[in-house]
């Protein structure tokens, strides 16, 4: 039998549908996809993509924290840009979150977002 919990704190925010900010199976946590919203107000930080990138990374970090983690204790991370030209910025402000060794990462190129975000990230994290 495993051991599930769903995971969530008020320094994310709040799941705009219906999912769980995270769901931790075992010592396996899996994150949802975080967008650029501040948790306070709800509403996207910026228009500015290193802002949005910023934040959403913020979001994530406090997700982990909540499961008893960190941004370092991710294994997998996985990337959604509306504009791959944003592709050198993620990596940018990636080093400003994380350190080696890096996760596994994809990035992918998307249409859209809730929201009209820019960014979105989800993760699945090892503690």
């Amino acid at each position: 039998m495993t051991n599930r919990a769903v995971i969530q704190t008020d320094k994310a925010p709040a799941a705009i549908g219906t999912y769980s900010q995270a769901v931790k199976v075992n010592n396996t946590v899996y994150l949802s996809g975080q967008i650029p919203l501040d948790p306070v107000t709800m509403e996207l930080v910026s228009d500015n993509f290193e802002e949005q990138a910023q934040q959403v990374f913020k979001n994530l970090r406090a997700v982990c924290e909540a499961a008893d983690g960190s941004l370092a204790d991710i294994v997998k991370l996985n990337l959604y840009l509306t504009d791959l030209n944003h592709f050198p910025t993620v990596n940018k402000v990636m080093g400003e979150f994380f350190a080696e060794p890096y996760p596994a990462r994809a990035a992918v190129g998307v249409k859209e977002l809730p929201k009209g975000a820019l960014f979105e990230a989800e993760a699945v994290m090892v503690i």
